[in-house]
């Protein structure tokens, strides 16, 4: 007699605040479509948007000013001030406002664009680096007289981050858009610090959260939790949530998983976290997610749980199980849905005025992954051992494909970002030819590694198959230090193949590094003098410096000597445990330099000042900063020559 399938269980998947407010994290959209796959009942909510939406309403906004008129005028920030001073201009746009970020109101623009209709608060300085602040119209240079949307999107933005200020600054100093309250939780050692916030009275944002959450919960009644916390940013809001079901909704299971947690949780011994959460599970989630759901069902002991630390009821101290079983191949984890995120209320931000940074914020793109992990894991910079990077697996480009018609037919949009650490070339290829095949229209960009394998004529069936841009790691734009690196490409490799891909019409955007092990003021000068002259022949539209963070899972973190540093000692982990501290004896000040780099790559996104020695972004003494060895044609001989 065949036995009757067990009834499902309701899961809920919630995106905790804060993440990108343009488009869904991609984590639920993965779970939710794999669980209901196998039969379950899988739902999800988006509450990182869903509290921005309440705080930036006429009602919100009125709750933000009682908060900001309790705080004496002398601590009042200039954001504070503005807002007070133009509080009913405030409250009467903001809904407005946020209906057109959201395209329901194009025609608002007209009055946007127009310099008249939205308060101007701090933020508004900005537009005076884009032109002379006297002149008549300082944003023309960027939009000319079409771009009238986009020029109002943009002023729509910097409005908002006006308010985010007076949140910061009036009701949590720690608000920010996607950053909220990282402090709190990125690779922190101890668990106190959060345990402290946690226990404070609550702030008028957890009290908006604290609604939302409650109402999440009595619309979808789940009996299993789950929170995603791919940033540390997120830590913070999720544990509130987790904090405030606890209080209301005893008997409901929460599980803890994501980005965050895989790369700084994995040897956590902390029981205190155990008070929100009752499970907390390691890298891909759909094999854990199965035996807990066995687990829940009576079906598996604790013991058999994957890859998923639990507080011992008897010792009260932390478990980690790890049954052996193997991964949901990835081939078979289906397709993910944005079933239940309400996709129309995402908000079309436009930060940055560069036609290429500003994607990571514009529109509102289906995420996706081209593959499991990386195909090269060889960068000593990077987290290779961890499993989101070392465990590689493909799908065909019939199964992608397949997901991505799926994708378009539930959500209506066509437009994909995939998020791959480093989209495999030779798939990426296969996934082009079938896109043309099926003739599927669509538009889409992703991550690569500037290898030689991206020929020109590469780029241009990728342009053909919808391909608008790519990003990828040039890092120090130094061979020596890319070769320490094991980067795997040149400099001269690089510029060859970024402008395969400008010349086919995709826009390239690189990631850009400072502060590695060894580098020196002339390593970092000649580095950008390669970037100055990268932008000047559009082999990149875009780019981006960070300065070098040690991690522990990386090969610099396990091998310092190799790279002829000397780390920080730790102290006891209980809690998180990531970024680590060390001592580099060649004694450069790379917080000086990183800000006239910060600078240069700047201006250079917008076209200015590109003719200029590099040396002038440098704030440091006559003499002081060398000459780069960069010879000013370097990357337009490196374009003549053949590829290696």
């Amino acid at each position: 007699m065949e036995r009757p399938s067990p009834a499902p269980l309701r899961v809920l998947s919630l995106i905790p605040p804060m993440t990108q407010l343009n488009t869904p994290y991609p984590s639920t959209a993965y779970l939710t479509g794999f669980l209901r796959v196998k039969g379950e009942d899988a739902v999800q909510a988006d509450l990182a948007l869903a509290l921005v939406l309440a705080l930036f309403t006429p009602q919100g906004l009125g709750r933000v000013q009682a908060q900001a008129l309790a705080q004496p005028e002398a601590q009042r920030s200039a954001s504070v001030d503005c807002f007070l001073d133009h509080f009913d201009e405030y409250q009467s746009t903001i809904a407005p406002t946020i209906a057109f970020l959201q395209g329901r109101d194009s025609t608002l623009s007209h009055r946007i664009a127009g310099r008249g209709f939205l308060p101007e608060g701090p933020r508004f300085a900005a537009l005076d680096v884009y032109g002379d602040a006297e002149a008549s119209d300082p944003l023309a240079w960027a939009f000319g007289a079409l771009g009238q949307q986009d020029r109002a999107r943009h002023l729509a933005t910097l409005y908002l981050n006006d308010l985010a200020d007076v949140l910061r600054d009036a009701v949590d100093k720690r608000f920010e858009f996607v950053r909220y309250a990282e402090s709190l939780a990125g690779s922190q050692a101890s668990f106190e610090p959060l345990a402290v916030a946690l226990a404070a009275a609550p702030n008028l944002i957890d009290d908006v959260l604290r609604d939302l959450t409650l109402n999440a919960m009595a619309q979808h009644q789940p009996q299993l939790v789950l929170l995603s916390v791919p940033f540390p940013g997120a830590v913070y809001a999720a544990l509130r949530i987790a904090q405030t079901i606890k209080a209301h909704f005893p008997q409901v299971q929460i599980a803890l998983g994501g980005g965050y947690v895989n790369t700084e949780l994995r040897e956590i011994t902390e029981p205190r976290l155990f008070d929100y959460v009752d499970f907390v599970t390691l890298d891909a989630g759909e094999r854990p997610l199965l035996a807990l759901l066995e687990h829940l069902r009576g079906k598996r002991s604790l013991s058999r749980l994957v890859r998923t630390f639990v507080r011992d009821a008897a010792s009260a101290q932390v478990k980690y199980m790890n049954w052996a079983e193997p991964d949901v191949p990835f081939e078979q984890v289906g397709t993910p849905t944005w079933d239940g995120l309400a996709l129309d209320k995402y908000l079309s931000l436009l930060d940055m005025l560069n036609p290429m940074h500003r994607l990571w914020s514009d529109g509102r793109w289906n995420k996706l992954t081209v593959a499991q992990g990386c195909y090269w894991k060889k960068c000593s910079f990077c987290d290779v051992s961890l499993d989101y990077i070392s465990r590689y697996e493909t799908a065909s480009a019939a199964t992608l494909v397949d997901r991505m018609e799926a994708i378009v037919a539930e959500t209506g949009q066509t437009g994909f970002h995939f998020v791959d650490e480093a989209a495999p070339p030779k798939a990426l290829k296969a996934l082009a030819q079938e896109i043309l095949r099926r003739k599927l229209q669509i538009s889409w960009w992703g991550n690569i590694r500037f290898e030689k394998t991206f020929t020109p004529e590469l780029a241009e069936l990728l342009a053909q198959s919808g391909c608008i841009a790519m990003s990828g790691g040039l890092e120090v734009a130094s061979d020596r230090l890319l070769d320490l690196m094991k980067k795997g490409v040149s400099v001269a490799q690089v510029a060859r193949v970024t402008k395969g891909f400008s010349d086919a019409g995709i826009l390239v955007h690189a990631y850009l590094m400072y502060g590695f092990p060894s580098q020196t003021v002339q390593d970092t000068v000649d580095a950008l003098e390669y970037v100055r002259q990268l932008f000047e022949a559009g082999c990149i539209q875009s780019g981006f410096f960070h300065r070098f963070t040690c991690t522990v899972h990386s090969p610099v973190g396990k091998d310092p000597k190799a790279y002829g540093i000397i780390l920080d000692t730790l102290p006891v982990v209980s809690f998180a445990k990531n970024d680590i501290g060390f001592h580099d004896p060649s004694g450069v000040d790379h917080d000086l330099l990183g800000r006239g780099l910060k600078k240069a790559i700047y201006n250079f996104m917008h076209g200015l000042a590109l003719e200029n020695d590099v040396r002038s972004w440098f704030d440091m003494p006559k003499g002081a900063c060398p000459k780069p060895k960069v010879g000013r044609k370097r990357i337009a001989q490196a374009l003549s020559e053949k590829a290696e």
